[in-house]
């Protein structure tokens, strides 16, 4: 009988630390100390990065609740964004799509490049209205998405780009302005042009390929009518290639 208490009552003592170890609300409350502090070493946040990852389903609370509260460090808010990817999958991407709209760039950035991650097309719309956004890195990884995924669907969207003035600089000598330039960014309008193969951009870049003035992004201009014509321009100097998409113009007009 003694020997039947003892058993017992060591079972329970052992349900209740088991139970103890995987209570939901102490994993929560422990992963968000952690996530409040600053981490400089970055073996620290590998080892929370492992922490979370090896509480699987158990962590969405406590990430959630990072992402949300503007408390807790931006770095710990970019990671905890793409550790809920990482663990949720594709049933985070709504959730986190939320994120695009959020008013601060570093979220709306991590909520761009976790749903990349996740090869996340179905949220096109949110990367086309980024494309606008006040920020440039997040323009620059919204090009990105809608690139990378290559929805089409928004080729004019991404085309509208080299209209926006926030997408040049304005040097200035002894505090005059001088001529606009192009920033890296419309190099890369023009080569996601090229891969979306938008078809109306073609008459366009053949006129601006001709200019002198566009001579910084010719290589680009030049791929990105290969991809959408599916003719290469003849190895050589750049007054043969313009005089080979002169003619490929004079084609169509023809035609």
């Amino acid at each position: 009988m003694k020997l039947a208490k003892i058993l017992l009552s060591s079972t329970l003592l052992f349900s209740l630390q088991s139970f103890g170890a995987i209570n939901p609300n102490a994993i929560k409350n422990e992963l968000l100390k952690k996530y409040a502090l600053n981490y400089s070493d970055t073996r620290q946040m590998a080892e929370l990065k492992a922490e979370t990852l090896n509480y699987g389903g158990q962590s969405v609370e406590a990430l959630i609740e990072v992402m949300k509260n503007g408390k807790y460090p931006e770095k710990n808010r970019w990671v905890a964004t793409f550790l809920l990817g990482q663990i949720m999958g594709d049933k985070s991407a709504p959730f986190i799509a939320k994120f695009t709209k959020h008013p601060n760039w570093i979220m709306r950035m991590a909520s761009l490049k976790t749903l990349l991650a996740l090869k996340q097309d179905k949220f096109g719309g949110e990367y086309a209205r980024l494309l606008t956004d006040e920020s440039l890195i997040v323009r620059t990884q919204a090009l990105e998405n809608i690139k990378t995924l290559k929805l089409q669907k928004y080729s004019a969207n991404v085309w509208s780009m080299l209209y926006d003035r926030r997408n040049y600089y304005e040097p200035t000598v002894k505090g005059a302005i001088k001529a606009r330039k192009r920033s890296n960014i419309i190099k890369n309008v023009i080569a996601t042009i090229g891969e979306l193969k938008f078809q109306d951009a073609r008459a366009p870049l053949i006129k601006m390929v001709q200019k002198d003035k566009y001579n910084d992004i010719f290589s680009e201009m030049d791929l990105a009518l290969t991809a959408i014509t599916g003719h290469k321009s003849p190895n050589g100097d750049i007054k043969a290639k313009r005089l080979f998409w002169n003619r490929k113009a004079l084609d169509v007009t023809i035609m």
